[in-house]
């Protein structure tokens, strides 16, 4: 593949982050945009020409132009699902707003393709799994954001000519994995409390079923949508095309650390769905395939969380 400058907005979070350091190693040059909201300037390859700005601001604009951008990566997002919905106003002006600035700021700049990420969350009032990109039943705010950057990406498309390729995340998870938010992740919130002897909330019953893909995997598609145009123009389900219930993972992660704590049910979180299940034939259909077991992953992360407990970078539980 040639080497290529290639932008990453919210570079300092999960996905973000991991993705520069692919790329970075892989010999692109990557400019970085992140306001460090939510996101760790830590984590940010020390190779990465950062930028401290906002989505929504001028400034970001103005790097996007003058960064001669060949692919820009719009990972950029208000995406705490319970803070999204008791704050709708801020939702939509970075999710939205937000977004509208970076693809008009790629149409101006000229960028060859944009890649951008939505979210299963679109798929909230389905009754249909495995669930097919075709599906399209937002009901949170935060859903709702995301779905109308799916819309605003086709109206850019047959607008503008722009080639715009969207990306819908199961439950992406591993190193980096964000797990100071309101709600932390399942997998963190497990293996954190556990490692510290404590019990492990599971909100609700634990039975509902979530599909578990691992952040290499997601990279390893993003990596691909570069340069290869068969993906122009559509929308990705990323998963394992798998699901497990919360019972099953605490199980899982338990067995790993040879613990066999009881865990404290808490209530449900609100708006959640009671299952995901991705169906991946599209993404399949252009040359990739998940490859890291669900057991593999959850041996990174309890790593992770380990060192990061070594670290001082966790001190308390969740």
């Amino acid at each position: 593949m040639p080497k290529k400058t290639i932008l990453i907005t919210g570079v300092a979070g999960f996905i973000g982050s991991n993705l520069a350091d692919r790329l970075v190693r892989d010999g692109h040059r990557v400019v970085g945009i992140d306001n460090l909201s939510a996101g760790i300037l830590e984590q940010v390859p020390r190779e990465v020409e950062f930028h401290a700005v906002d989505i929504r601001s001028k400034e970001a604009v103005s790097i996007i132009k003058k960064s001669g951008a060949d692919v820009v990566f719009h990972f950029a997002a208000k995406n705490c699902v319970p803070d999204c919905q008791n704050f709708p106003y801020e939702t939509a002006d970075v999710n939205i707003m937000g977004t509208i600035n970076i693809f008009e700021a790629c149409r101006a700049a000229g960028v060859e393709r944009v890649l951008y990420a939505e979210s299963s969350a679109i798929y909230e009032g389905t009754d249909t799994l495995p669930t097919p990109e075709t599906d399209f039943t937002p009901q949170t705010i935060y859903a709702v954001s995301k779905a109308a950057d799916h819309l605003f990406a086709r109206a850019y498309q047959r607008g503008f000519g722009m080639k715009m390729v969207g990306f819908r995340y199961l439950n992406v998870y591993g190193p980096r994995q964000d797990y100071r938010r309101a709600i932390p992740p399942v997998m963190s919130r497990f293996i954190i409390r556990l490692l510290m002897n404590e019990r492990p909330p599971v909100y609700g019953t634990g039975s509902e079923r979530r599909d578990y893909i691992h952040v290499d995997d997601v990279n390893d598609f993003h990596v691909l949508c570069i340069d290869n145009d068969e993906v122009i123009g559509k929308t990705f389900n990323l998963g394992q095309g798998k699901n497990y219930s919360g019972l099953e993972i605490l199980n899982m992660i338990q067995a790993l650390l040879g613990t066999n704590m009881q865990p404290e049910f808490v209530p449900p979180i609100p708006g959640g769905a009671p299952a995901n299940l991705a169906d991946i034939t599209a993404a399949k259909r252009v040359g990739w395939q998940p490859k890291i077991s669900l057991e593999e992953g959850l041996k990174g992360m309890i790593k992770y969380i380990q060192d990061e407990i070594a670290r001082g970078n966790i001190t308390h539980s969740l």
